[in-house]
């Protein structure tokens, strides 16, 4: 599978020992308990969120520079129940202090679990030369940006997440990704477009990403079944 070209991108933690051992909310995740802004900083009251793989299906087409991403709705009418991701970005280094205009970069898979980019996909899905459920954000002055999109289907062996990316000034400071609390996705699946493909039988305690980091990449989530979510996460990085 071409999850595109490692050079490009910084080799993460995490990656790196997968490899060796053989493959309006308060925002409260990523930071431990303190609001984004708090006072502790260092490790202690501000660790950096966790590093993680950067596949599958990561951009390829350069999306920094490419203004069809450069947008807060990435959902190009996919169908599914409405999801606001609303990400702040901090610096451990400066007692959680925002960060203003570091780009966000998302990608997802839709409801049927397929991403837009790649083809070879179960199914035999093709995505070549589709741009849906990917963007970029450049931070306001509170660190914050917002994308519009549905709440991600699944797809086998992973549990349901969205994949991120922070670049400051040009150069990539992390990759992460956003966990779901089960209680919610398996409501969600039960509904819509996501009823006919059932239950995701991944759960996060044992996902290969999720597994010893969920606590500080699991999303708040608030809203209801029936108009949508707002996902919000802190994502700390080390500046």
């Amino acid at each position: 599978m071409d999850y595109g070209n490692p050079k490009a991108r910084p080799t993460t933690r995490r990656s790196v020992l997968r490899t060796l051992g053989g493959a309006g909310a308060l925002v409260i995740v990523g930071c431990g308990s303190e609001r984004a802004g708090g006072t502790d900083g260092g490790p202690s009251g501000c660790p950096p969120i966790p590093d993680e793989t950067l596949g599958p299906y990561p951009d390829r087409l350069g999306m920094l520079t490419d203004p069809t991403y450069n947008r807060s709705d990435i959902t190009e009418g996919k169908p599914g129940l409405p999801l606001r991701v609303v990400l702040s970005v901090v610096n451990t280094s400066r007692a959680c202090a925002s960060v203003p205009n570091a780009q966000v970069i998302i990608w997802q898979c839709d409801a049927d679990g397929h991403y837009s980019e790649y083809a070879g996909q179960p199914g035999g899905f093709d995505g070549t030369n589709a741009t849906f459920l990917r963007g970029v954000q450049t931070t306001d002055g509170n660190g914050q940006v917002t994308f519009r999109t549905i709440y991600p289907g699944w797809y086998p062996g992973r549990a349901t997440h969205i994949h991120v990316e922070v670049y400051v000034n040009g150069v990539a400071k992390k990759v992460t990704q956003l966990a779901f609390p089960e209680t919610i996705t398996s409501a969600v699946y039960g509904t819509g477009v996501y009823a006919a493909k059932g239950q995701n039988p991944q759960p996060n305690a044992t996902d290969n990403v999720f597994a010893d980091s969920l606590q500080s990449e699991l999303a708040t989530l608030v809203g209801d079944i029936r108009s949508g979510y707002t996902a919000t996460l802190t994502l700390g990085i080390a500046l």
